[in-house]
């Protein structure tokens, strides 16, 4: 299993929106609520998204729905924007694990999310602070 690269986002970086998280319900307000704090549009069903919005939906579904799943809760998800980039921070409060990509499980079994927000983001790292372990994937301003 490979590590992710230790350091913390961009410290230029605000805070525009935040989330907290108890339970996998609560993903559906959370894409909702991303998605119109990119776009300024509802997110409605069906309707295709432009690329970067939709990958950042993706990437916050799949972060938040790890650290709901392995970490202790709750999970803190925040949309950072730098001066060219969006970044997603999700936070657990589960100190004993660091995030590791999973690259041996066989397709369809779960566990990519980390390799999904590798693939699809501009640069993925973790950080810990006192009462946090935080992943973040930033994403272009476009």
């Amino acid at each position: 299993m490979a590590q992710l690269r230790t350091s913390p986002p961009s410290p230029q970086a605000t805070e525009l929106r935040r989330w907290q998280l108890s339970s996998a319900a609560d993903l559906r307000g959370l894409r909702a609520s991303l998605h119109q704090a990119l776009t300024g549009e509802e997110l409605v069903a069906g309707k295709e998204l432009d690329e970067v919005p939709e990958l950042m939906v993706l990437v916050a579904t799949e972060l938040a729905t790890n650290a709901l799943r392995h970490g202790i809760p709750p999970t803190i998800v925040r949309l950072l924007v730098a001066e060219d980039r969006f970044i997603l921070d999700v936070a657990d409060h589960d100190l004993s694990t660091i995030p590791e990509l999973v690259d041996t499980r066989p397709m369809g079994a779960g566990g990519r999310g980390l390799q999904i927000a590798e693939a699809v983001s501009l640069d993925v790292g973790w950080y810990a602070t006192d009462r946090t372990k935080n992943i973040w994937a930033a994403f272009p301003r476009s």
